[in-house]
């Protein structure tokens, strides 16, 4: 299983990747004002990837539920100046977590390569012209409403058909618009605009989203829904968040989108040596 970014080819075949999250916000739900400083988000930014971080997803923006909203021209000013010193110290993967297009642009040119858009390139009329001019790789999520609102009361009459076809259209969307099979990951979107039973009935049928045959993002990290087996201490959603990892890889997810990278990718490593016939030693 290929997925191409502007820069690279990730082959995920039997190999998942861990990236891992960089809020420059001061509302992120988890980490939120730990690194609105540029040089301690890529002094961050440079621990995760020495830790086994593939990618680096930097937001400017929270998506949290009840965020507020977030001008272009703010987000660019988180942003850019953290991806610029990124890209000069490190040639990990950066991934820019926005729903706008300017914003997009702009992340692009300094030096990210992969889009990851929580309205799967609908909240802006112009990202998917972005995404296929760039050659970017993309990740499509789904989400019922807005960050605003979508936690009010979100329904589904069958949960895991629902998203399923909602992200099979918007990636026939995106192939319509020029962007290259190969260059998009899919995302069922955890924790937006859902139950905790939406959240977990989607994790239990991860694998009816890796049949699509596009990398299936997942993203767990820290989430609400692990309250009821870790609490609010962040060491033991981390842990939570690991087993998630383990269980989401045997599942058919590829890529995992976590705040703690190494436990993580322990448990990832160790889900992937379950399935190869020739152990490493």
């Amino acid at each position: 299983m290929i997925w191409r970014t502007s820069r690279r080819t990730f082959d995920l075949g039997e190999r998942g990747v861990i990236m891992g999250i960089l809020n420059v916000t001061p509302d992120s739900f988890s980490d939120g004002g730990n690194y609105i400083d540029t040089e301690t988000a890529v002094a961050h930014a440079l621990q995760m990837v020495e830790e086994g971080a593939e990618i680096v997803d930097v937001g400017g923006e929270s998506t949290r539920p009840g965020a507020a909203e977030v001008s272009s021209v703010e987000e660019i000013r988180r942003v850019i100046p953290v991806i610029k010193m990124l890209r000069g110290r490190s040639e990990t993967a950066i991934s820019i977590d926005t729903s706008k297009a300017e914003v997009a642009r702009a992340a692009l040119e300094a030096g990210a390569e992969i889009i990851n858009d929580v309205t799967a390139l609908t909240g802006d009329p112009s990202m998917a012209a972005v995404a296929a001019q760039s050659k970017a790789g993309v990740v499509l999520m789904h989400m019922q409403g807005t960050p605003r609102s979508m936690q009010k009361d979100p329904r589904y009459d069958d949960v895991v058909i629902e998203v399923k076809d909602y992200l099979a259209s918007r990636l026939l969307a995106a192939r319509k618009a020029g962007i290259e099979e190969e260059r998009i990951a899919i995302d069922p979107g955890i924790g937006f605009g859902k139950t905790p039973a939406h959240n977990w009935a989607l994790i239990r049928e991860l694998g009816v989203f890796a049949r699509s045959g596009r990398p299936v993002l997942l993203g767990v990290s820290r989430k609400s829904l692990l309250k009821g087996m870790a609490g609010d201490d962040t060491a033991r959603r981390d842990a939570a968040t690991a087993a998630l990892t383990a269980i989401g890889r045997s599942k058919g997810a590829r890529i995992f989108r976590v705040h703690e990278i190494a436990g993580n990718l322990a448990a990832l490593r160790t889900a992937e040596q379950v399935d190869r016939r020739t152990p490493v030693q």
